[in-house]
């Protein structure tokens, strides 16, 4: 099932980097950011999420949050956070099953090996519970432009 705009976003649960559980539907009245990326720490991850730092202030003032998915532990969230100073909540999907439910879990390559893994992407969630941005396969600079003018009205 390919989510899109207009849909009800899949609820779900995860520990973050601090191990206490987010749920998504707690979330109700504010707008949610929530991105999938590959791996903590790796060029592309690391562009994506310093971008959503740098516009956090721009974020935060259209009542909205960011969270950022990947099957990495929370020990790796931790470190990761606290090296690039980010203001906002990372989540562990060890097994993958909020991606797959998102439709961001598939088949990827790096150099030329084929391999399973978190397609890079991002969805706006508005304050509703609704889907009003679905962007899979994005770069990561254009990901953090698109949610940001999605939540800002702009």
């Amino acid at each position: 099932m390919t989510l899109k705009i207009g849909d009800l976003a899949p609820d779900f649960e995860l520990p973050d980097q601090d191990g206490h559980l987010v749920r998504l539907l707690n979330l109700r009245g504010r707008q949610v950011i929530i991105y999938f990326y590959p791996k903590d720490d790796t060029p592309g991850c690391t562009t994506q999420a310093c971008g959503f730092r740098d516009a956090y202030p721009m974020i935060a003032d259209a009542n909205a949050v960011v969270l950022g998915i990947s099957p990495d532990d929370a020990k790796s969230h931790t470190k990761f956070r606290t090296k690039q100073n980010l203001p906002f909540t990372l989540l562990s999907d060890v097994d993958h099953s909020v991606a797959e439910r998102y439709g961001v879990w598939g088949e990827r390559s790096l150099y030329g090996r084929l391999f399973m893994g978190i397609v890079r992407s991002h969805f706006v969630v508005n304050a509703e519970g609704v889907l009003s941005d679905v962007q899979i396969k994005i770069s990561p600079k254009d990901s953090v432009a698109l949610a940001l003018a999605r939540v800002s009205g702009a």
